[in-house]
């Protein structure tokens, strides 16, 4: 799993989905509810990781500047936590807070 903490590292990130499904993770790593959903997260990850997509995340906190960035260039409104997925450089599903589960993942 890739952290997104540069603006280089978002850009590749960026790239990457016009090839593959990507997953970004919005974290604050001082929220019970981010919390959980990081756990969520990690748990799809682990059970049902996939060669064919990358799996990032950003810590909204420690690296506000990529997590504005994304934000910004999504035109997706911020929480945290929130998972974003894209594909073909395209928001495909965006959902945050109690959301984030690996069942409604796997749905997505």
């Amino acid at each position: 799993m890739k952290e997104i903490v540069t603006e280089q590292d978002w850009n590749d990130v960026f790239e990457a989905s016009a090839e593959k499904k990507v997953f970004v993770l919005k974290h604050s790593t001082t929220c019970p509810i981010s919390a959980e959903a990081h756990a969520e997260y990690l748990k799809y990850v682990e059970e049902t990781s996939a060669s064919d997509s990358l799996y990032s995340y950003v810590k909204v906190i420690e690296s506000r500047p990529i997590s504005n960035l994304i934000a910004e260039q999504l035109q997706v409104k911020h929480e945290s936590p929130q998972l974003i997925i894209l594909k073909d450089k395209q928001v495909q599903w965006a959902k945050s807070h109690w959301n984030i589960t690996k069942k409604n993942i796997e749905q997505a």
